[in-house]
């Protein structure tokens, strides 16, 4: 029997600090060597693409395999009022092939994603961090918010948008949530960056916004929008100066933050400082100093999505809160 889990029935049992424990826990199994992906595939279309994401998890408490087909459409709300990524996931027993699930991928890509920069907070910012700068006030900053809320205690949290509405809508609501913090909506983008301990950026841009004279000693960085060929949220020059650790090579190179000064020559292998499995796993130190200047270039491995449907389907089971099913055999 292969189970059909909705989107509803994913939110049910899908917390943040389940999410972040998954992910975590997927990024140490790939910096164990224990968690196969090959690099995304794209097929790109007019108006965005589609990507496939395989992937295999062979660690203690999870066996098995999957793939994600993932769309990006940045204009799907404005023209067919759709989210501007959507995805579905299939789950695989490894040991016999059978498709387990089939499971709605969009929410589990957004919470993924979040809990990205949530582990990568916790390994690579200073531990008493207080000020975070948003950078984009869509669906992912919001995730990128709750997860890493879970890793340091904010005091204070910056948010700039090209949109003033979004920036105000953001903070109005997240106010409400977290109200022992401060939100301010900030149109400059200089004086959101400035002095703050933890930048994450979730924007779609193609030419740097985010400016290296803006960046105080001991910031650390969460590069999160840049997921294809020529995508660029950073200066080239900032991106040099800093300590970065990438979730995977091939992707990075391809589609992350570092993939433009990649292509042009300015930014070689040897300049990355480590994967962030290869932390996690305990193989290479974090961040060693409170003076330096850290990036996290997050492009989204396939080991988070399937990690994370994997923990869904499991918790949905374990609670009997039986998903619709269909009968492939």
């Amino acid at each position: 029997m292969t189970f059909l889990i909705t989107a509803k029935d994913v939110q049910s049992v899908l917390t943040y600090p389940l999410s972040l424990k998954t992910v975590e826990a997927a990024f140490k199994a790939f910096g164990q060597g224990k968690a196969y992906l090959p690099p995304k595939s794209y097929l790109t279309f007019k108006d965005g693409d589609l990507r496939s994401m395989p992937a295999y998890i062979n660690a203690p408490g999870m066996n098995i395999a999957g793939i994600k087909s993932v769309n990006v459409h940045p204009d799907n709300h404005k023209k067919f009022g759709l989210p501007t990524v959507t995805a579905t996931i299939l789950l695989t027993d490894p040991r016999n092939g059978f498709n387990v699930a089939v499971l709605d991928g969009t929410h589990i890509t957004n919470m993924r994603t979040g809990a990205s920069g949530g582990v990568a907070t916790k390994y690579l910012s200073r531990k008493n961090s207080k000020v975070m700068a948003l950078i984009g006030a869509g669906a992912q900053a919001c995730t990128q918010l709750h997860h890493i809320m879970l890793t340091r205690k904010l005091k204070e949290v910056r948010v700039h948008s090209r949109s003033e509405k979004s920036m105000i809508k953001f903070c109005m609501k997240m106010s409400k949530e977290y109200p022992k913090v401060t939100f301010l909506p900030e149109p400059d983008g200089k004086k959101a960056c400035c002095g703050a301990d933890i930048i994450t950026t979730t924007t779609p841009v193609r030419k740097p916004i985010i400016k290296k004279s803006w960046i105080n000693t001991g910031t650390h960085i969460n590069g999160i929008g840049a997921d294809s060929a020529g995508k660029q949220e950073m200066e080239t020059t900032l991106t040099k100066s800093c300590k970065i650790v990438i979730d995977e090579w091939q992707q990075a190179s391809h589609s992350g933050e570092i993939n433009v000064p990649f292509s042009m020559g300015k930014l070689k292998k040897k300049d990355i400082y480590a994967e962030l499995g290869k932390i996690v796993a305990g193989k290479k130190e974090g961040r060693t100093s409170d003076d330096e200047i850290t990036l996290f270039d997050s492009t989204g491995l396939a080991i988070q999505d399937v990690s994370t449907a994997y923990v869904v389907y499991q918790a949905l089971i374990k609670k009997q809160k039986k998903p619709r099913h269909i009968k492939l055999f």
